[in-house]
C-alpha cells in the first residue's frame, strides 16, 4: 500500500482534523470490494451530483439506501428466484450477487431522491451550505482598545442613565 504524506496540507488547514481518516479510507482496496458495482460520480452543475451504478439483474424491491450520519450505503441482496423458473445458463456474465457500497459524505452533502431505470441506479445529491457557513464580509473597525475612553464622575454616570 502506498503512504501519503499530507502534512503540508495539514500546515494550512483549519478545520480538517479527519483528513487523514477520509484519505486512508480512498486509499483502502478490500479486494473485490471496490469493483463491484461499478458506478460514475457526475456533477451536474453547481451543488449538483449523480451517482449512477450499474446494478443490472437486480430488481428495484432488491434494493435498500441509507444514509447513516455522513455516510450513504447502498445495498443489494437479490431475492432466491422461483424453483418454476430454472433456467440453465451456458454464460453466466451479469453478476447477481450480494453487495454493499458505502460513500463518505461531506457534512453539506445531502441525498435528495434516487431512481431505477434500465438497470441504473441514479441517486441525486446538491450542496447545501447553511447559512452560517456561508462567506460573509467583516468590515475592519478601529480595534476596541484604541477607542477613546471618557472617565466620569458618578453623578454625570446616573445623569445619562436617566436620559
Amino acid at each position: 500500500m502506498r503512504a501519503f504524506d499530507i502534512s503540508p496540507l495539514l500546515r494550512s488547514s483549519i478545520g480538517y482534523e479527519n483528513l487523514n481518516r477520509l484519505v486512508e479510507f480512498a486509499g483502502r482496496v478490500d479486494g473485490g470490494e471496490t469493483a463491484y458495482p461499478p458506478y460514475n460520480i457526475e456533477k451536474l452543475g453547481d451543488g449538483a451530483y449523480r451517482i449512477a451504478m450499474a446494478v443490472a439483474g437486480f430488481g428495484q424491491d432488491e434494493l435498500d439506501l441509507t444514509v447513516q450520519e455522513n455516510t450513504l450505503i447502498v445495498t443489494g441482496i437479490a431475492k432466491a428466484e422461483a424453483e418454476a423458473d430454472e433456467r440453465t445458463f451456458l454464460h453466466r456474465g451479469i453478476a447477481k450477487r450480494a453487495f454493499e457500497r458505502r460513500f463518505q459524505l461531506a457534512d453539506t452533502i445531502k441525498v435528495t431522491g434516487a431512481s431505477y431505470e434500465h438497470g441504473l441506479l441514479n441517486i441525486e445529491l446538491v450542496r447545501e451550505i447553511p447559512e452560517h457557513k456561508k462567506p460573509r464580509k467583516v468590515e475592519i473597525g478601529a480595534p476596541v482598545d484604541a477607542t477613546p475612553r471618557v472617565d466620569l464622575a458618578p453623578s454625570q454616570v446616573t445623569q445619562l442613565a436617566a436620559e
